[in-house]
């Protein structure tokens, strides 16, 4: 299927690597021009740099999605270099992983939690959004098309213990995509999330393998597929959502997620 996205510009935050990177590089397989943004600028030109080896264009763009004018004057280069921003992905964010000594975790009981993780995690994953939205959705709607896909959580839709202000602020973004999809739908800019569960990535191979098989009881496909999600699931869902075959869909959440969590 053509997704009808060839020459568009995305931008992807938090994308050097993991699901981000996996979501650029889809993207740019269908023709969609690709801003590439990390907190660490070689990271960003590193996964740009491949892109471009594989015959994609893309631009390496760093910035701290946490500061409004970071965010701005990212934007700004991405329209000066590639052409203003179709299409955002905000999938920055912390990795959510509740146990293991070897990783530096966003878990544990919310009863020893301090605001210094409170801080961390709604300026990533709360902050972030709103930043990098604002930046766009003028532009977005002036042109009358635009997409915004938000990459959320299943324990922003069902809670989890042990990441309990994780699920706050991935619930946050639920409600604020629904919110700006009102608003921006008259404006033909569609607003989403996508909502992963466990995802095999480096940030979170080693937590995986420590759980073992036990992991995958909780996912229906994970006994069928042997496996648990992989970024490319989420990159696939991300594409269609980001393309013109898309355009009827606003305001909702597609979990993609194995069948771990369904909710109404």
């Amino acid at each position: 299927m053509d997704l009808g996205i060839a020459g568009r510009v995305a931008l992807v935050t938090g994308a050097g690597r993991g699901i981000g990177a996996e979501i650029c590089r889809t993207l740019a397989s269908e023709g969609v021009l690709i801003a590439v943004n990390d907190l660490f600028q070689e990271r960003a030109d590193e996964a740009a740099a491949a892109i471009g080896a594989s015959g994609g264009r893309a631009l390496g763009v760093g910035a701290d999605v946490t500061d409004l004018d970071s965010v701005a004057a990212a934007v700004e280069r991405v329209a000066d270099s590639l052409g203003p921003v179709d299409i955002l992905v905000n999938n920055a964010g912390i990795p959510a992983v509740t146990t293991t000594d070897a990783i530096p975790s966003t878990g544990g009981f919310f009863g020893d939690s301090y605001r210094d993780a409170w801080d961390r995690t709604m300026g990533l994953i709360t902050y972030g959004v709103l930043n990098c939205s604002r930046a766009v959705i003028g532009g977005m709607q002036e042109r009358r098309w635009g997409r915004i896909v938000n990459i959320i959580s299943d324990a922003g839709r069902v809670g989890e213990p042990r990441l309990v202000a994780y699920s706050m602020a991935k619930a946050g973004v639920i409600g604020f995509t629904k919110a700006l999809a009102k608003e921006a739908g008259r404006h033909g800019v569609t607003v989403n999330c996508v909502s992963p569960a466990t995802t095999v990535t480096d940030a979170t191979r080693e937590w995986i393998e420590a759980q073992g098989d036990q992991i995958k009881r909780s996912y229906p496909l994970a006994r069928g597929l042997d496996r648990l999600g992989l970024p490319s699931d989420i990159a696939n869902a991300t594409a269609f959502l980001a393309s013109q075959r898309a355009e009827w869909i606003t305001g909702q959440v597609l979990s993609v997620n194995g069948g771990y969590s369904m909710p109404d």
